[in-house]
């Protein structure tokens, strides 16, 4: 079987380590655009109005996505696996916000985090953290 360029360049430590850092942020992006999508507001609006609850929950997400990222590099050789594990546990990561405001029925989640609850924000962000710990052990090392 024909070596790929991709994997002729992840041979080597400095590219690899290049490579998966770039696909990461960009699955970042792509990830927290997502969330901009579900929430009912606007995380990058609220955060520049000073609003410190959205800065908490969107930082949560950012340390989860990142972090499940982490694990996936680390228990895949490949970038391709690595973007299909990072994919899915963010997926996961996503549902867990739709439970984590379903479940709470005394208050909306997303209406507190955008009016500055910043007890809320702290817990959103900690509910992404602890998730991601918990969606990042379950990466299946080949």
């Amino acid at each position: 079987m024909k070596e790929s360029e991709i994997d002729k360049l992840l041979d080597n430590p400095y590219a690899s380590s290049l490579v998966f850092v770039s696909v990461t942020v960009l699955s970042l992006i792509v990830f927290l655009s997502v969330f901009e999508l579900v929430t009912k507001y606007k995380c990058w609006d609220e955060i520049k109005r000073g609003n410190v609850s959205v800065a908490m929950a969107t930082g949560g997400k950012i340390f989860g996505i990142c972090n499940i990222f982490r694990f996936s590099v680390e228990a895949n050789d490949s970038i391709y696996e690595s973007l299909i594990w990072g994919a899915y546990g963010f997926i996961i990561l996503l549902v867990a916000y739709f439970l984590f405001e379903f479940l709470t029925p005394v208050f909306r989640i997303d209406e507190e985090i955008s009016r500055d609850n910043r007890a809320v924000g702290l817990i959103a962000m900690i509910i992404s953290i602890s998730l991601s710990y918990i969606i990042g052990a379950t990466v299946i090392v080949d």
